[in-house]
């Protein structure tokens, strides 16, 4: 007869605990990301309404820093366009409708 081998114990907790973010840099991180969308949505704030008429639920990649956009109906072609465009950049990727949310929570 085989012996069955001893139950397995289940690991609780993080997979690297030693890499964990400090309080003060998880809050530099928050502010960076907030800084981050907010000059990205005022960017789209302000080509909305002109591409809702004929580009609507079309995605849109805006990079901040140099102001410029990149619009397509399909997801990947967008990505794949602005990583071609703007190798390194971090982008944001948007939906042009109302709120410019691209999904459902």
């Amino acid at each position: 007869m085989t012996q069955s081998s001893a139950p397995r114990t289940i690991r609780r907790g993080r997979v690297f605990p030693e890499k964990q973010l400090s309080p003060e840099d998880k809050a530099r991180v928050k502010a960076e990301d907030t800084l981050f969308y907010n000059r990205c949505r005022k960017i789209f704030d302000r080509v909305q309404p002109e591409l809702m008429a004929e580009h609507y639920d079309w995605f849109i990649i805006i990079e901040p820093d140099s102001g410029q956009y990149l619009i397509d109906a399909d997801e990947k072609v967008a990505i794949a366009q602005s990583r071609s465009q703007h190798p390194g950049k971090k982008c944001i990727i948007m939906r042009i409708n109302e709120t410019g949310t691209c999904g459902n929570i």
